[in-house]
C-alpha cells in the first residue's frame, strides 16, 4: 500500500479541482487516519460477496495494485446496478466492442459518470482519488462533499488509488443507496425544534418530500413535523428533522410509516441567537453566529452543500468539527416569534420563507401581520419559545423602501421586477405586485421564491391569469413594501 502523506482529502481535492476557497472545517481539521490493512481486506471481502470484485487468474485480489479505468467502470456499474442504463449511445476509438469491460464503459460514459475525451476511454489508465470521488458522487447521486469526506482516508488525492481503496469507498457508498424500505435505527432530540434521526439506509427522494414525510413521521402529544427531513453532509443516512416546539418532560414516540421507531425526551434547549434588528418597516431579523457555535442546517446538509461554497462543512455524529460542538438551527418553515412594543400588546410575527441563511449569513427574517408596521421611535422586544436572544430589543426607525424601477414580461404568466437597489437576502420574499391595464383589468403577481438575481426578482401571475399581447400595464406594489412607486410594462 502507498505510504504517501495523508493530508485532508477535502483540501487536496479542492486544490485539484481548482476551488477558490475552502470550508472552515477543511482548513482546520486534523488529517484523517490512514486505512488499515484489516479495513481494506474487510471492504474487499464485502465487495466480493456482492460480486462487485473478482480476483485475477493467479487467484490474487490485487488490493494494493492501482485500479484501471476498465476495472473501475465494472466495479461502479455493479455497485450501483447501472448495467444497461445509459441515456445515450457511445462508441470508443480505443475499445474493442468484444472487450470484457466494453458494456460497463459504455454505460458509465453514456450516463456521463465517466469521461471519454475525444472518444478515447483509456481503459488501462489509472484513477486519482479526486477523480474517484467525482465518479462515485455522480453514480450515487450524492453530493461531492459527502463522498470527499468518506474518501479522506485514501492515501492521496493526487496519486492513483488502489483496488482496495476503491473497495473501501464503494462499500461506504453502497450503504448510502436510498431505499423505500429504510428503517429508523435511532432518534434523539438535539434541541427544542430539532431531531437527529438515523436510518439503516437513506430515504428515497419521494419519501423526503414534505407532504409524504409528514404522513410518515408521526408523534404523540401534538408534536408535528414542520418541514422535510434533510440528510446530513458526510453521513450515510442521518437526518436533521425539524419539529414543532417540544415540551420538556414529555416522552415522545416516533412512529415511522406506521411502525414504532423509537422514543425520546422533549428537549428544553433553546437556540442561542445573538440579536434582533429591523430590516424594513414591517420586517426584522434574528441573528445567529457560527463563531458562537451556532450553525444553520443549510451549511451542513447534502442538498445544499454544492451551493454553499466555503461555508459548507461536515459535522460528525456529535455535531462537532475542529473541536467545537455546534448547535444546529433546523428549518424555520412555520416558525414564529413574539414581538412586543414598549407599553403595547404582543404581536405574532411569522417567518419569511427562504431567508434563514442566504447571502452567507444566518439571519432568518420575520414579518408583522399584513398591514402592520413598526412604529419609529418605539422599542420592540423579540421573544421566542425556541430561541434565546442575547440582545432582543431594538428601537424602530423609518426606513425608506426601495422603489420599483422597471418591469419586463418574461412569458405570458411571469414578469421580472427590478428595484432601485439590491434588496439582499430575499426581501422580495412574500411580496406581490398588481398589474393594471388601460381598460382597468387587474392582475396579481407574486414573487417566486429564490428567483432573485441582484435587484431583480421573478413574479408569477396568480389564478391562471395571462398577460395580453399589445398591452401596457402599470405595475404597483401590493402594500407598502416598495412605497408608492410604479413601473410600466409593455407586452408586445
Amino acid at each position: 500500500m502507498k505510504k504517501g502523506s495523508n493530508k485532508l482529502a477535502a483540501v487536496l481535492l479542492a486544490t485539484t479541482l481548482g476551488a477558490t476557497s475552502l470550508p472552515y472545517a477543511a482548513l482546520h481539521a486534523q488529517a484523517a487516519a490512514p486505512l488499515s490493512a484489516g479495513e481494506i481486506q474487510q471492504a474487499v471481502s464485502k465487495m466480493t460477496q456482492l460480486r462487485v470484485m473478482q480476483g485475477y487468474q493467479d487467484r490474487s485480489m490485487g488490493i494494493y495494485q492501482q485500479v484501471t479505468r476498465a476495472e473501475l467502470a465494472k466495479m461502479v456499474a455493479l455497485t450501483f446496478g447501472l448495467q444497461g442504463k445509459a441515456e445515450q449511445t457511445v462508441s470508443f476509438a480505443d475499445v474493442n466492442p468484444g472487450a470484457w469491460y466494453y458494456n460497463y464503459a459504455t454505460t458509465l460514459v453514456g450516463k456521463e459518470i465517466m469521461q471519454a475525451k475525444d472518444g478515447r476511454f483509456d481503459p488501462q489508465g489509472t484513477v486519482t482519488s479526486a477523480e474517484l470521488v467525482q465518479i462515485v458522487s455522480k453514480a450515487l447521486g450524492r453530493d461531492t462533499k459527502s463522498v470527499q469526506h468518506w474518501a479522506e482516508r485514501l492515501s492521496s488525492a493526487n496519486g492513483s488509488v488502489t483496488r482496495g481503496e476503491v473497495a473501501f469507498l464503494l462499500q461506504t457508498a453502497h450503504k448510502a443507496i436510498p431505499s423505500a424500505n429504510a428503517k429508523v435505527t435511532s432518534v434523539r432530540a438535539l434541541n427544542a425544534i430539532t431531531l437527529i434521526v438515523t436510518f439503516d439506509a437513506p430515504l428515497t427522494a419521494q419519501d423526503e418530500v414534505f407532504a409524504k414525510a409528514k404522513e410518515d413521521f408521526a408523534f404523540n402529544d401534538g408534536l408535528t413535523l414542520t418541514n422535510m427531513p434533510r440528510l446530513k453532509t458526510g453521513s450515510v443516512a442521518t437526518y436533521i428533522v425539524p419539529t414543532s416546539v417540544q415540551k420538556p418532560g414529555i416522552v415522545y414516540t416516533l412512529t415511522y410509516k406506521g411502525n414504532k421507531a423509537g422514543t425520546f425526551a422533549g428537549n428544553a434547549t433553546k437556540l442561542d441567537m445573538t440579536q434582533a434588528r429591523q430590516v424594513t418597516n414591517d420586517t426584522f431579523e434574528v441573528e445567529a453566529l457560527k463563531a458562537n457555535g451556532v450553525v444553520d442546517y443549510g451549511y451542513i446538509i447534502s442538498a445544499y452543500s454544492a451551493g454553499r461554497g466555503a461555508n459548507a462543512f461536515v459535522l460528525d455524529d456529535s455535531n462537532s468539527a475542529d473541536g467545537k460542538t455546534y448547535q444546529v438551527i433546523s428549518s424555520m418553515q412555520a416558525r414564529q416569534v413574539t414581538i412586543t412594543p414598549a407599553g403595547g400588546e404582543p404581536i405574532i410575527a411569522k417567518y419569511v420563507p427562504f431567508t434563514q441563511s442566504t447571502d452567507g449569513v444566518q439571519e432568518p427574517k420575520f414579518r408583522l401581520p399584513e398591514g402592520q408596521v413598526l412604529k419609529p421611535g418605539v422599542a420592540y422586544t423579540v421573544t421566542s419559545d425556541w430561541a434565546t436572544i442575547a440582545n432582543p430589543t431594538f428601537v424602530a426607525q423609518e426606513i425608506a423602501p426601495l422603489a420599483l424601477s422597471e418591469a419586463e414580461a418574461l412569458s405570458d404568466t411571469s414578469i421580472s421586477v427590478t428595484l432601485t437597489a439590491d434588496p439582499k437576502d430575499e426581501l422580495f420574499s412574500g411580496r406581490s405586485v398588481e398589474l393594471t391595464s388601460a381598460d382597468g383589468e387587474k392582475l396579481l403577481a407574486t414573487y417566486k421564491y429564490s428567483s432573485r438575481k441582484g435587484a431583480t426578482g421573478v413574479f408569477g401571475l396568480q389564478q391562471d391569469s395571462k398577460l395580453k399581447a399589445d398591452t401596457t400595464y402599470e405595475v404597483t406594489p401590493v402594500g407598502d413594501w416598495a412605497g408608492k412607486s410604479q413601473a410600466k410594462l409593455t407586452v408586445k
